[in-house]
């Protein structure tokens, strides 16, 4: 599968995750900052970025988005990077374990 068509399905998955506060998705909210495919090593790196630096649905929300890029062809191994958030770093590590 192409790199912009597995991007493009993961996108798609994204739209579905909605804010649980908004009750709207993260990507029309603009939660998403990134998505890049590695075809070489079949996996994706997500950066989202809370509406503000306190939100504390962000880390399910994080939770959340990996697993659904996780869901699509071609893709093993998901990270998602949360930026501009107080407890980033420590919610960086909790969602990109591997036991979770």
């Amino acid at each position: 599968m192409a790199e912009a068509e597995i991007k493009q399905q993961i996108n798609d998955k994204l739209a579905r995750i909605a804010d649980p506060h908004m009750g709207v998705s993260i990507v029309e909210m603009g939660l998403i900052r990134g998505v890049e495919i590695d075809e070489e090593n079949a996996s994706a790196h997500i950066t989202i970025s809370p509406t503000n630096p306190g939100c504390m649905s962000i880390a399910n929300i994080a939770m959340a988005a990996r697993l659904e890029a996780e869901k699509v062809d071609g893709i093993n191994k998901a990270e998602v990077t949360v930026i501009d958030h107080m407890m980033a770093d420590t919610i960086n590590e909790m969602v990109n374990k591997d036991d979770f």
